[in-house]
């Protein structure tokens, strides 16, 4: 396996604006870090399963893609273009502090949805992991590897939200504009 080719594709899918880490900075920058740690552990939850389940179901997954994709990233891009819409939409409200989106289910749902995810443990597991290992302690241990990435990224993402946050209580509409664009460029790029 090609370490440096697997790290530098795991860190920069893991990295790159995502609906997990906009809405893991959009979060900490409206409720705080403190307050948006439950929708943070809710997404590492639920990114765990999803990416045991991309290492069990990969060989079998990649025969059927040719029909799931369309589905897969029709619904994926709908569903990001939704959280774009909200962000939008939320522009007067990010000064809120109720913390009532930043909950743990929300964190871990959002994962078994959200399409970027399925493709980066897919494309992983199928290009990277699975020509050179077949043990299942192995694949397991790639598998919360690629999780804890995804996991240490919206961290990052939630610490420049709630360090940033009077910045983004004073921009809020042109900030979620950003925000929501980076969001429309993520639907997009599915597709790209």
């Amino acid at each position: 396996m090609n370490i440096y080719a697997f790290s530098t594709y795991m860190l920069v899918t893991a990295f790159t604006p995502g609906p997990n880490n906009i809405s893991s900075m959009s979060n900490a920058s409206r409720y705080g870090l403190r307050k948006s740690y439950p929708y943070n552990l809710g997404i590492f939850c639920g990114f765990s399963i999803v990416m045991i389940l991309c290492t069990l179901f990969s060989a079998t997954m990649l025969r059927l893609i040719p029909r799931i994709k369309p589905l897969m990233l029709i619904l994926g891009a709908g569903y990001i273009l939704w959280l774009a819409w909200k962000t939008w939409k939320s522009s007067s409200e990010i000064s809120a502090r109720n913390g009532k989106d930043a909950t743990f289910l929300s964190g871990f749902l959002l994962q078994f949805i959200n399409p970027k995810i399925y493709i980066y443990g897919i494309t992983s597991m199928s290009t990277y992991i699975l020509p050179s290992y077949s043990s299942l302690p192995v694949l397991t241990g790639f598998a919360v590897l690629l999780a804890f990435v995804g996991f240490s990224s919206t961290l990052c993402w939630a610490i420049f939200g709630s360090v940033f946050a009077q910045l983004f209580k004073n921009h809020a509409k042109l900030i979620n504009g950003i925000l929501a664009i980076l969001l429309i460029y993520c639907a997009v790029s599915l597709f790209l």
